[in-house]
């Protein structure tokens, strides 16, 4: 019996659930009526698998897979919505049934990410807004202290629009949460969501200069978060790649050292983290914002540290290293809780590369899939 995990995959045109059997490995799907799934979750205990997404003709919500059958718990509604109830008879004709009114429509115009806690799943949108679920994503409410955070009115959308795109918990304390929001930066709670700290502050350690408008300040990150993750262990040990460099911070999101050097470019989109060894972190750079977003001279890479940033490591083998222009982006790394940790990735390209030795080698597990936009791995149980 294989022991390599299941794969969520969220695409432009759907979910795929990967997984692995006697002839190789198989993609499932495409689920959820050919939505963009912006991100997947999954609980191990109940083996429910969610997905969320959206965009302005389809709506925002939240599919939910208990068993064999989706399910949609739609937030806001879209402009197909629209179309069906200005012309029914054409809806009829065409086998699209109108659905009711959303409870966040004209507020809400995606989802771009999932967060599953005990008791409690969490949703971020776009524009920047935090939802949450007592009933496993049947219902939700906004969280509406973050929308009425004093800083709101100055954040400044990021080349996708002012996305909630990251979620971190701390799972011995539910009411400890982390956020990333571009391009506004990172954002606390202690008291789960009453209140908010805005954490972009730098430590005290040299900045090195630059010019590029992301790149923040001797004083402050810059608040364009690509995506985000907390270690392993009891500490508050973040890590988070920024538009303009990967950074780590101690104390919990307090303060932020900058960790790129000795890292191809500054730029990129994930950052993995490993499930029992803190110091151990995976990033994918890409060559820049405005030179293609992809793979340094083409060649594919993802960096790897044993020691939090101090030093990286190119790991190369059975990744493609000539004429290779994907894109990873930011959901789109996954650790598996294994050991050795499993290492995956998707492109937008259509392909999922997969590693089981933490990045020493790596393997094409699926290709010509849409443009892929997460990839989580199911929690085993």
């Amino acid at each position: 019996m294989s022991t390599a995990p299941t794969l969520l995959v969220g695409t432009t045109k759907g979910a795929f659930v990967l997984s692995e059997g006697d002839d190789g490995w198989t993609a499932e799907g495409p689920f959820c009526n050919g939505w963009p799934i912006n991100h997947m979750a999954g609980d191990a205990a109940s083996g429910t698998v969610w997905a969320a997404g959206g965009n302005e003709w389809f709506g925002a919500g939240v599919w939910r897979r208990n068993g064999k059958g989706w399910e949609l718990s739609r937030l806001a509604g879209g402009q197909m919505d629209e179309w069906m109830a200005a012309d029914p008879e054409l809806a009829a004709k065409l086998g699209v049934t109108p659905v009711g009114p959303a409870p966040f429509t004209g507020q809400l115009q995606a989802l771009w990410s999932l967060k599953a806690t005990p008791g409690r799943l969490y949703a971020g949108g776009k524009p920047a807004a935090l939802y949450s679920s007592s009933d496993g994503g049947e219902t939700w409410e906004e969280i509406e202290s973050l929308r009425k955070h004093p800083s709101s009115d100055d954040w400044t959308p990021g080349a996708a629009g002012l996305t909630l795109h990251t979620i971190v918990a701390d799972p011995a304390d539910p009411k400890r949460l982390w956020l990333a929001i571009s391009a506004a930066g990172v954002f606390a709670t202690e008291d789960g969501g009453e209140t908010w700290e805005r954490r972009n502050r730098r430590s005290n350690a040299p900045a090195h200069p630059s010019s590029h408008p992301a790149a923040g300040d001797g004083h402050e990150t810059g608040h364009c978060v690509h995506n985000m993750g907390r270690a392993a262990g009891d500490g508050d040990l973040l890590y988070q790649q920024n538009h303009h460099g990967v950074y780590r911070s101690r104390d919990g999101g307090r303060s932020w050292d900058e960790i790129t050097e000795g890292l191809p470019s500054t730029f990129g989109f994930p950052i993995g983290l490993h499930p029992s060894d803190p110091d151990t972190i995976w990033t994918l750079p890409l060559n820049s914002d405005m030179d293609g977003r992809y793979p340094p001279d083409a060649q594919a890479a993802v960096w790897r540290s044993r020691n939090g940033g101090e030093t990286w490591q190119a790991c190369r083998e059975g990744l493609p290293q000539k004429g290779c222009f994907f894109t990873v982006l930011r959901q789109a790394m996954a650790v598996d809780a294994a050991e050795p940790a499993g290492v995956f990735f998707g492109t937008n390209s259509g392909s999922v590369f997969g590693s089981f030795d933490e990045g020493d080698s790596w393997s094409e597990l699926a290709r010509h899939l849409p443009t892929v936009l997460c990839v989580e791995v199911m929690p085993r149980s």
